[in-house]
């Protein structure tokens, strides 16, 4: 049985403390930002290397410029900051002032946003992996449904921060979302926007905050419900509880497959209204899963390491990575799929969304392709790899800094625009959350049975050895067939 050792807990209160002065300090520091000080940052950015940026995407929207100058008028939103370009000559200086301000205030709700969805979007993810085993009736992984319900212990407290910024978003304490702002509905205001407006029926305040409340009460509701009668399978005298906590993943699922992608609508897709994609929903699925699957492998490595969890293999280890390489590869395919059609399109409110990023977040953009494919296919291809735990973590770490990437860029230029850095606002928040996650995790992990003793497939589990079959067909010992 695990015991939720005092190193750890002092360890992960740590890291909660420190992110979370580091993340006060960084609201103190933006909030109190005032008009003066974006006037100088504006002037600072005029005259410095930012100036060379506004020049490289001036240059990079000329075709789209000459051939739909109107369209691409109205979509930059002239009349409106949502286009969060302050380069813009449509803008007046005080205008643009705002708007810089804006953005200032933004960064440590921004940063703080970022890490709050890629905890919460992670721990979602294995929740979602671990219905679908459920649903499969896999056997191989029965040994790591335990680890699995510890990680999904972290969606308590990431959906009750969520609910909070969700609140206080919807009342206007931050500028994170332009459609939220005064006048964007309304006609006879100059903050007008044609674009958000045809959105209306789903672009608004309470739609959003009740759509937001039902997402996290349906997650939080099945996460309560299948660990408890997890549990219960342990003590069962028949299949019952088993053939329940199926059906209930099954409805899960279901209801999964929809939220997700109207979450990733609501709180992502949303930062940027005039953009869309119909293949967002997906793309955010991969990006999280892939993170979510390696997330397990990290934890399943570090308690099998101590001794936690006899019964995992290096076959697990192996099905594990095998994961993450094939949703590695799912996920650059639906990066390539989305990026080459948009910009092969070439329409104007559609290329857009990536302008911003290759003209602000160039390298961080191109950088994540390295971390996200190229990485992961020349570690992991390798099927001695795959059950290597050094190697596993190698290639995860890089994977997970990657995906946080990914978020990041996904984030940053809707809301803070080229505003952006990697400082202290950044890490205290990537560290609260993961200091969070520690403490839910392994405190869950202490209060059951490592293993579900009462899973009928957990026999089949313990037996997994797809790799040494796999090396024996190699070397020959089935050659009478």
């Amino acid at each position: 049985m695990y015991q939720f050792s005092g190193k750890i807990k002092t360890f992960s209160l740590t890291l909660i403390t420190i992110g979370f002065l580091a993340t006060g300090w960084s609201f103190y520091n933006g909030l109190n930002k005032t008009s003066a000080d974006a006037k100088a940052a504006l002037a600072a950015e005029q005259h410095g290397d930012h100036g060379n940026t506004a020049k490289n995407h001036d240059n990079s929207s000329a075709k789209q410029e000459t051939h739909h100058n109107d369209t691409n008028e109205q979509n930059a939103g002239e009349k409106h900051h949502a286009s969060h370009n302050h380069h813009d000559t449509g803008h007046s200086e005080e205008e643009k002032i705002t708007h810089k301000l804006h953005q200032m205030h933004n960064r440590p709700w921004a940063a703080l946003y970022v890490s709050l969805l890629f905890f919460l979007g992670i721990t979602l993810l294995v929740l979602a992996f671990y219905a679908a085993q459920r649903v499969a009736q896999s056997g191989w992984s029965i040994v790591l449904f335990r680890v699995m319900e510890a990680i999904t212990a972290n969606l308590v407290p990431t959906s009750i921060i969520m609910l909070i910024v969700i609140v206080l978003t919807g009342m206007h304490f931050n500028h994170l979302f332009t459609w939220m702002s005064d006048g964007v509905f309304d006609k006879s205001s100059q903050n007008f926007d044609p674009i958000v407006y045809g959105k209306k029926l789903w672009l608004n305040t309470p739609g959003w905050i009740v759509r937001g409340i039902f997402y996290l009460l349906v997650w939080n509701f099945y996460r309560w419900f299948i660990r408890k009668n997890s549990i219960a399978e342990d003590t069962a005298t028949d299949i019952k509880i088993f053939k329940k906590n199926y059906n209930a993943s099954v409805i899960f699922l279901v209801f999964f497959m929809f939220t997700e992608s109207m979450a990733s609508w609501d709180w992502i897709m949303a930062l940027d209204p005039h953009w869309f994609s119909t293949l967002f929903g997906w793309y955010v699925l991969a990006t999280l899963l892939v993170s979510a699957l390696t997330t397990i492998a990290f934890v399943t490595i570090y308690l099998r390491s101590k001794g936690y969890l006899p019964k995992v293999n290096d076959s697990h280890i192996h099905d594990l990575a095998k994961f993450m390489f094939g949703f590695s590869v799912f996920w650059t395919y639906l990066w390539f799929a989305q990026f080459m059609l948009i910009w092969y399109a070439d329409i104007p409110e559609e290329t857009t969304y990536f302008v911003l990023r290759f003209s602000e977040y160039k390298t961080l953009f191109l950088s994540m392709l390295v971390m996200n494919f190229v990485f992961p296919i020349l570690l992991l291809l390798n099927s001695d790899f795959k059950s290597q735990p050094w190697f596993v973590l190698i290639g995860g770490t890089v994977i997970l800094i990657g995906h946080y990437v990914d978020l990041f860029v996904m984030i940053m230029p809707g809301t803070v625009g080229g505003s952006w850095s990697f400082g202290i606002p950044e890490l205290g928040a990537a560290l609260f959350f993961l200091g969070i996650f520690i403490y839910t995790v392994f405190s869950a992990f202490a209060k059951v049975n490592p293993v579900p003793i009462g899973n009928p497939f957990l026999k089949e589990s313990e037996h997994f050895h797809y790799y040494n079959i796999e090396h024996h067909s190699s070397t020959g010992e089935n050659n009478h067939h």
